[in-house]
């Protein structure tokens, strides 16, 4: 069963709602049996990769509130995160471009490391406080999870995985998808923002009965009506 996830990698819902979904799977009974793909989607593709703009500066710019007020509100995700064993240290987060992130996150998957990758990039952007649109920061980043750094940093310099990117998030586009997190399991069923474990795991579970339907037997088993082996006549003592 695949379960595709859009998500950007500074986006706090997505970090969280991550986490939800690893609880509930953890609990899912057929966990060894779920494909998980990671989809891109970016909150601002205009922001610049190089900017120093720190996150309550932003907040405060694009929603009209003040510094403190925008302090305030990321304390309270914050408070969310927490709560799932995620420490977020926003005073350290500054405004940036994601697109090269997801083109990392494709060039991670051609190697089967994107899971690992995925996990490193929240992690450094929301708790080490690393600019993530940054290149060379990139590169580093790809050595934790042992990618090639070489490979790494020629691929970024390039395009390549570019229409990768784009083609995921036009696919999200006509998917109706216009915020993130936004899971996705098996083209049938849909969850959006970062819902409780339970929310995840109840729907892990109508999917794959769905894909995996189970007999419901209303009657009790016969010896006279079914046979058990390669050669079968009624069973005289019944007679």
């Amino acid at each position: 069963m695949k379960v595709e996830i859009w998500s950007d990698y500074v986006c706090p819902f997505c970090y969280i709602g991550k986490r939800k979904f690893e609880l509930a799977l953890a609990r899912f009974a057929h966990k060894d049996k779920i494909e998980i793909v990671f989809r891109s989607f970016e909150l601002d593709p205009s922001a610049d990769p190089n900017s120093n703009i720190s996150t309550y500066s932003m907040l405060a710019t694009k929603y009209g509130m003040s510094v403190e007020k925008a302090k305030e509100t990321t304390a309270n995700v914050a408070e969310q995160a927490a709560a799932v064993g995620i420490t977020f240290h926003f005073e350290g987060t500054v405004s940036t471009n994601t697109f090269d992130s997801h083109r990392l996150v494709h060039f991670a998957a051609e190697q089967g490391k994107e899971k690992e990758l995925s996990e490193r990039l929240f992690k450094a952007y929301f708790t080490d406080g690393v600019n993530i649109g940054n290149r060379e920061r990139l590169v580093e980043i790809a050595a934790e999870v042992g990618l090639d750094t070489a490979a790494a940093a020629v691929m970024l310099e390039s395009n390549q995985f570019a229409d990768n990117v784009r083609g995921e998030e036009e696919e999200g586009s006509k998917l109706g998808i216009r915020g993130v997190p936004f899971y996705v399991v098996d083209r049938k069923y849909a969850v959006s923002g970062a819902q409780s474990p339970e929310v995840f795991l109840d729907t892990l579970n109508k999917a794959w009965e769905e894909k995996h339907p189970t007999f419901i037997q209303v009657n009790e088993g016969d010896a006279d009506v079914t046979c058990t082996d390669g050669y079968c006549v009624p069973d005289p003592s019944k007679s």
